[in-house]
């Protein structure tokens, strides 16, 4: 399912070279990216991977974006976000959308270590299930109403129990699961943080699934070799001189472990 079909960078252009986030995108200034039910941005750190992302999710207003302001030391945020256009895909049964599902999310690394990172103390995990919620959209009136619920007293239960049985890894898992339902868009910055190899490739395939069978649509940052080698995606490599597609074997990073191997392959023998 292709619920955004397009989107458009800004064509404009500023005399000041360290002007954010001008500076970021100046070598495909004016670029399109067009979406696939998977599509990968590949870039190593300071490609603009995920300042991309964070830039699209304020752009659509999609819940979990990292709110981007104009400020006494950079005036160009905002500027740019309004020379961005994007396109949405058809809906099944009425052609063109008109809007994207309510359900889409944006999440960043940085929220599943919050989650990960929670301690068993009550009032740490009450402030970060109301933390959570927020996130998905609810009004300070709604979250005063969840603190004071029987669904956050038993919730609670079960993240106390959470947190003692399962690894890191093993709870960013369970926070994907309960985060990826169907008929969603979702903007994944860099998931394979604190996932080992194999859960990087179960989450992965668990994404291919919701994209073929469950009507989702994923736009993923990453450079995880195990994921761009799972993932049935569309690949733009931010790190090229152009935006370019390519195949996962031809990324940098993935030619590097390639190589790290294949030079050591008769210490595997």
């Amino acid at each position: 399912m292709i619920y955004l079909k397009s989107f458009k960078l800004s064509l404009h252009t500023v005399n000041n070279p360290n002007a954010y986030p001008y500076n970021v995108f100046r070598k495909i200034t004016g670029e399109v990216l067009v979406f696939h039910n998977i599509t990968v941005v590949y870039g190593n750190n300071g490609s603009g991977k995920s300042t991309l992302l964070n830039l699209m999710a304020n752009k659509l207003k999609i819940t979990g974006a990292e709110e981007i302001t104009n400020n006494s030391h950079n005036i160009y945020p905002l500027d740019y976000i309004s020379e961005c256009s994007y396109a949405l895909g058809e809906n099944k049964s009425d052609g063109e959308s008109d809007q994207l599902p309510y359900n889409s999310l944006y999440i960043k690394s940085e929220d599943i270590l919050y989650e990960i990172k929670k301690i068993q103390q009550e009032a740490v995990l009450k402030e970060g299930y109301l933390y959570q919620h927020s996130r998905l959209g609810y009004t300070k009136e709604r979250l005063e109403e969840l603190k004071h619920s029987s669904q956050m007293y038993k919730q609670m239960k079960i993240m106390k129990f959470s947190n003692e049985k399962y690894s890191n890894g093993e709870t960013s898992m369970q926070i994907f699961d309960e985060y990826l339902v169907p008929n969603g868009l979702y903007l994944l910055d860099e998931p394979e943080t604190s996932l080992s190899p194999t859960n990087q490739i179960k989450l992965a395939e668990e994404i291919n699934k919701l994209a073929r069978f469950f009507d989702c649509q994923f736009i993923i940052a990453t450079h995880s070799p195990f994921m761009l080698g799972t993932l049935d995606a569309k690949i733009y490599n931010l790190d090229a001189p152009l935006l370019t597609t390519n195949r996962w074997t031809e990324l940098e990073n993935v030619r590097f472990f390639y190589d790290f191997f294949n030079k050591r392959k008769n210490e595997f023998e």
